[in-house]
């Protein structure tokens, strides 16, 4: 193909993707990596938008959250995200991206709220919109937000970037004989009880006909060619 599959998708990035090698925070090295993957897409047309989550922040200060409310806890997990998609941007800029952050909790110091219409403006002029502070609500994880927002802006698909190359019929690093599928249908995967994303996150996708990509993002150009549509990773459809 010379053309993209898809001119418009929303990536779901985890914070752990950021820590590169390192226990917390962000690697500067795997985020430039990653920044780099995303202008290679971005350079082809698509419209891409982006959730990025706050585990490798908050595994940081894990510890002293024990114990702690949820709603209380869920909510130092969105200001992580915040300073994730901050970084992200900054990096962006550096690689001479347009990139805006917009947050799903007001903090307009920082940051600009999220305005569905403004995301989609932002989107048809060529900029790259990450979406921060999950959904705005406690209980929901970022790949709930990330389904949302998909949703929300029309993606074509949620690409769902992980550390593992698809979704397996077991754990491949507990299982060797565990095999990775091509595709599968959002029911047998719920009957098979695999884990591709949390379950409100997976019923949303599933509702609203939103196909999901799993993929590596340590793997060397597998988000262009997934935006190619080659068979990289899993397909996960209706």
């Amino acid at each position: 193909m010379t053309k993209p599959a898809y001119q418009r998708v929303l990536l779901k990035l985890s914070g752990e993707a950021l820590m590169g090698d390192d226990s917390y925070g962000i690697n500067r090295a795997t985020i430039e990596r990653m920044v780099a993957d995303v202008a290679e897409v971005a350079a082809l047309g698509v419209q891409l938008a982006i959730v990025i989550g706050g585990g490798n922040i908050f595994r940081g200060v894990a510890p002293g959250a024990q114990g702690m409310d949820r709603a209380t806890a869920d909510y130092m997990g969105m200001l992580a995200t915040v300073m994730n998609s901050l970084a992200l941007a900054d990096a962006m800029r550096q690689a001479g991206l347009t990139a805006r952050v917009m947050s799903a909790i007001s903090i307009e110091q920082v940051v600009e709220p999220y305005v569905r219409p403004k995301a989609l403006q932002y989107l048809e002029e060529g900029k790259l919109v990450i979406f921060a502070a999950g959904t705005g609500n406690p209980f929901f994880t970022t790949d709930t937000a990330a389904a949302l927002r998909g949703s929300e802006i029309g993606a074509q698909i949620v690409l769902k970037a992980t550390k593992v190359d698809g979704v397996y019929s077991a754990d491949p690093n507990q299982d060797p004989e565990a095999t990775r599928y091509t595709s599968i249908s959002f029911d047998e995967a719920i009957s098979k009880r695999l884990q591709v994303m949390d379950a409100t996150a997976f019923a949303l996708c599933r509702d609203q006909k939103l196909p999901i990509r799993v993929f590596s993002i340590v793997k060397p150009n597998a988000l262009l060619r997934v935006v190619m549509g080659e068979d990289e990773g899993t397909l996960v459809h209706v």
